[in-house]
């Protein structure tokens, strides 16, 4: 497979035409109430952010707002997430497996984010890895740049749609081309792809919300529960 540029940091100049915002306000409003998943049902989800330098200001709102993935799971179900976090040089990591968001906040509070390139490719490899141990209902990534080769990413990505993993990918910025290489490897995993704005943290809040509820009660039921505006992003999975 041949190698192409990396895709850089570069703003783009298109404008935002997209209306995410009010899409995902109405998918949770009507998924994360009527998701009720049996104990027999818990999901697992890994959570995966860039936490490069330049991601400082998105993960101090990620930290503020992880524990809305498990307020989305209702009593007695509970969700597993993992944490996993790349940054500096080749330092990529991932936590062990919480039940709680008071967890995962001292988890997240311990880190900082450090200068380096992005870590793709070891997010997906990771994802896989534990997908063959033991189920992953989902994968959320949160991040703004790829500096790895697009055309490898993908492979990767196509990959765990054939097991089943979905990617959530979540792009803070509006770069066009980081855009159009990330809804790739959400379509080709069989996942969703959704830009948030980092000034309006109940985008991202939303965002968390809704794939907990996914990774709990799987796509079925949030069809179910779907409609007009929540179509946005729901739409984006695989029937």
């Amino acid at each position: 497979m041949a190698n192409k540029d990396p895709v850089t940091r570069k703003p783009s100049q298109l404008p935002d035409t997209g209306k995410v915002s009010g899409d995902i306000a109405a998918f949770v409003k009507k998924v994360g109430a009527l998701a009720r998943p049996s104990a027999a049902q818990d999901g697992r989800l890994l959570f995966a952010l860039d936490a490069t330098m330049s991601r400082q200001p998105t993960w101090d709102l990620a930290c503020s707002l992880q524990a809305e993935m498990f307020r989305a799971i209702p009593k007695p179900s509970a969700l597993q997430v993992q944490l996993l976090y790349f940054r500096g040089m080749g330092e990529c990591r991932a936590s062990k497996w919480v039940l709680d968001g008071d967890t995962l906040a001292r988890l997240m509070s311990n880190i900082d984010c450090r200068g380096g390139h992005t870590q793709i490719a070891k997010v997906l490899s990771h994802a896989r890895s534990e997908h063959a141990r033991r189920r992953i209902n989902a994968v959320i990534y949160v991040g703004d740049a790829i500096e790895e080769s697009v055309d490898d990413l993908a492979e990767k990505a196509g990959q765990l749609g054939l097991l089943g993993l979905p990617l959530f990918i979540f792009q803070e910025g509006r770069d066009a081309t980081v855009e159009a290489a990330f809804r790739e490897f959400a379509r080709l995993s069989k996942g969703a792809y959704a830009r948030f704005d980092a000034s309006a943290p109940q985008e991202l809040a939303a965002l968390l919300r809704a794939v907990a509820a996914y990774a709990s009660g799987g796509r079925e039921l949030l069809k179910l529960q779907a409609s007009g505006q929540a179509q946005a992003l729901l739409a984006q999975l695989p029937p």
